[in-house]
């Protein structure tokens, strides 16, 4: 069964929207009820911003009509450095496919796509959260486990 991988545009804006509020109630394990007001409106303009400037990419999957995967990848610079002389780098993030659906390559497809677009840019230098689900995706991929790497938490 084929399957149709849809490369975002400002004209999915709404659907981006909802379907970033559809993949975070699922990654949390949240309840529908929970109030996702201020995250929806803050993804909004995120969205309206970062496919305008060209700084994120996003890809859409669809089994006919039917929403079943999504993707993106962010553009950003950091200081330059040695083993990255651009300083450009990109963080695939939103990667979700509806339950029913996994196991098919649906995500692995979509990674590549998201990574195909990186390399387009001369972008070599991509990292990601996995999930434990996700884990074994990314290593299939070819992705490592990064060392060096601290977060400071909320506090």
């Amino acid at each position: 069964m084929g399957f149709t991988y849809k490369k975002a545009t400002i004209e999915d804006i709404d659907f981006l929207t909802s379907s970033r509020i559809e993949v975070l109630k699922a990654a949390n394990k949240l309840a529908e009820d929970v109030d996702m007001t201020e995250v929806e409106i803050q993804t909004c303009d995120y969205y309206k911003k970062t496919l305008a400037s060209g700084m994120h990419t996003a890809y859409l999957v669809f089994d006919g009509d039917r929403f079943i995967g999504a993707g993106g990848i962010s553009y950003f610079r950091v200081m330059p450095t040695y083993h990255n002389a651009s300083g450009n780098k990109a963080y695939i993030m939103n990667m979700y496919t509806n339950p029913g659906y996994r196991r098919r390559g649906i995500a692995y497809k979509t990674l590549e796509l998201l990574v195909a677009d990186a390399k387009e840019r001369g972008i070599t230098a991509i990292s990601l959260e996995a999930t434990d689900m996700g884990r074994p995706l990314y290593e299939k991929f070819g992705f490592v486990k990064m060392n060096y790497e601290m977060e400071l938490p909320e506090q």
